[in-house]
């Protein structure tokens, strides 16, 4: 009989304090690895040498983000720390400047509200960071802040998608994270469930709609849908389509199925409007249900709803730089892509490989943002200067690509040419989007260069959106000079999205493993479940 190994330095060689490594060449070497009789210790020292030997010279031949390649040691949980640090340090000036109001202003060191008794945006979009970073005395101090002073019966209209994603998944995230991490647990977690239900309740108005798509507004305290002041009252097509986890768990954890109901209408109504290719336009009316326009996008109205498509060229926005997180656990069905790629019966096929080749390019250009610049942070929007023959599809044999590809060295100074930075785009406001699919892509595909761009991006905003005076960090206006002139704002998803996904890059891989958890559009997780309701339709095909 075989002698089963009971470790596989082929999926998963970790060494390095945790830090795995993966390259074509790894895999290689796989079975005669688990055939010898090597120590899994020793297989492990066999496999870093074949990662250093054989995939050490295209790193270090790729000047686009290359450093620590080959190095004997990284030490990634003390990176990890670096960024609990810089969250600490922005979350104590929040503390000490702004405490309990909705916005955080760093230069000036002031907070303001987004009504007239606040409702907590930071406190409640931060909780499940802190929980993730084991942030126990901040945690419950914002949960007796949410307990004694926070109340949703407000004379207030707030965004349907905004409060959803942020506050309720917020909410919904914590209470999830308090019954898994039992560090941050407390006896007065249930607290976050009951906010979430009162809440939820008053944002079901949103969706008393002639036909079941959501109201762009609430009054959190009529509880009323109110339409959109612009666009002909119409709502975002994102925003209708990106509220449905939210609602869904809520019914999952309560029993209830009227958050299920009204959520999974606003995709069958999506549905019935004839769909081309998948793609959707930005504006759908609530009252028909129909879109009110032909214009299709993926950036701003558009972003959230999709996980597969393109970009457009020449103009990408940061917000688009989700896509390669979102096209990489697409194309594996959620396993890694060691995984993926041994699956029998024809699971991995050459469309699935072309788009993990997709991802990995669209992964490079996002980093290319931030790697042109002089402050090594991304603008809010690059243009790529470009012939127009050169956006012509030119078909090439598979082997002609390859060796194309081994000729040709990815050049900082020809990058700089390419991506066309205007001063109207210039700033960066802390986004995750990059950082976030960092994560995604070293989860898939275990390859260490997204660590090392992930810690470069970092090191921009450590470099240059410090506040000083112990302020936290803030916005950039803009990212083409050094030193930069700083924005008075720090938006809540620099705390709940940018330092969350930066950490967890750089956090061992069966930590939040995402076979088992689910990231709404602000980062807030979500176990995986199934559903207890049928749909009762059908999607068009």
């Amino acid at each position: 009989m075989a002698r089963s190994p009971r470790w596989d330095p082929g999926e998963l060689l970790c060494s390095w304090r945790r830090r795995c490594l993966r390259c074509n060449s790894t895999s290689r070497t796989r079975e005669r690895l688990l055939e010898s009789n090597l120590s899994p210790r020793r297989a492990v020292g066999k496999a870093e040498a074949v990662f250093v030997s054989q995939c050490g010279r295209w790193y270090a031949d790729n000047p686009v983000g290359f450093s620590h390649y080959g190095a004997s040691y990284v030490d990634w949980d003390a990176r990890r720390e670096e960024v609990k640090d810089a969250f600490v340090t922005s979350w104590q000036a929040y503390s000490q400047y702004a405490w309990g109001q909705d916005r955080y202003h760093p230069v000036s060191g002031k907070g303001s509200q987004m009504s007239p008794s606040g409702l907590g945006w930071i406190i409640v979009d931060s909780l499940d960071t802190m929980m993730v970073m084991n942030l126990t005395g901040p945690l419950a101090e914002s949960r007796k802040w949410l307990h004694r002073s926070l109340s949703y019966d407000q004379d207030q209209d707030v965004n349907t998608f905004e409060t959803t994603i942020r506050m309720l998944g917020g909410l919904l995230s914590a209470h999830y994270l308090a019954s898994r991490l039992p560090d941050v647990a407390s006896r007065r977690d249930s607290v976050y469930l009951a906010k979430a239900v009162d809440l939820a309740d008053r944002l079901l108005s949103a969706y008393e709609s002639r036909s079941g798509i959501p109201y762009a507004s609430v009054h959190l305290g009529r509880k009323v849908g109110l339409p959109s002041h612009a666009d002909g009252g119409a709502s975002s097509m994102a925003e209708a389509a990106t509220v449905q986890l939210e609602m869904k768990y809520l019914s999952h954890l309560t029993g209830d199925e009227r958050y299920w109901r009204r959520a999974e209408k606003v995709m069958q109504v999506l549905d019935d409007n004839a769909m081309e290719a998948g793609l959707l336009p930005i504006f759908v009316h609530p009252d028909t249900g129909r879109f009110t326009t032909a214009e299709i996008r993926l950036g701003s109205r558009g972003d959230s709803y999709y996980g597969h498509r393109r970009p457009p060229i020449p103009q990408m926005d940061h917000l688009v730089c989700f896509l390669p997180g979102a096209i990489a656990p697409g194309a594996t069905g959620g396993h890694t892509l060691p995984h993926a790629r041994s699956l029998p019966d024809g699971f991995w096929t050459p469309e699935k490989e072309a788009q993990m080749r997709l991802a990995r390019d669209l992964m490079k250009t996002c980093w290319g943002m931030y790697a042109v610049t002089e402050t090594g942070l991304a603008p809010e929007i690059v243009w790529f200067d470009v012939d127009e023959e050169d956006l012509r599809p030119r078909p090439q044999k598979q082997n002609q690509k390859e060796k194309q590809n081994k000729k040709t060295r990815d050049s900082l100074a020809k990058w700089r040419e390419d991506f066309v930075i205007k001063p109207a785009d210039a700033h960066n406001l802390q986004r995750p989007e990059t950082v976030e699919s960092l994560f995604v892509m070293w989860r898939v595909t275990g390859d260490p260069v997204y660590h090392e761009w992930g810690w470069k991006i970092f090191g921009g905003f450590k470099a240059w959106s410090g506040a000083g005076l112990g302020r936290g960090f803030t916005a950039v206006g803009d990212v083409r000079g050094t030193p930069p002139p700083l924005r008075d704002e720090m938006e809540s998803f620099w705390l709940a999205e940018t330092l969350k996904y930066l950490y967890l890059l750089f956090s061992p891989a069966d930590y939040l493993p995402l076979h088992e958890v689910v990231f709404n559009t602000e980062a807030h997780i979500f176990p995986r479940f199934r559903s207890k309701w049928e749909t009762g339709w059908k999607r068009n095909r």
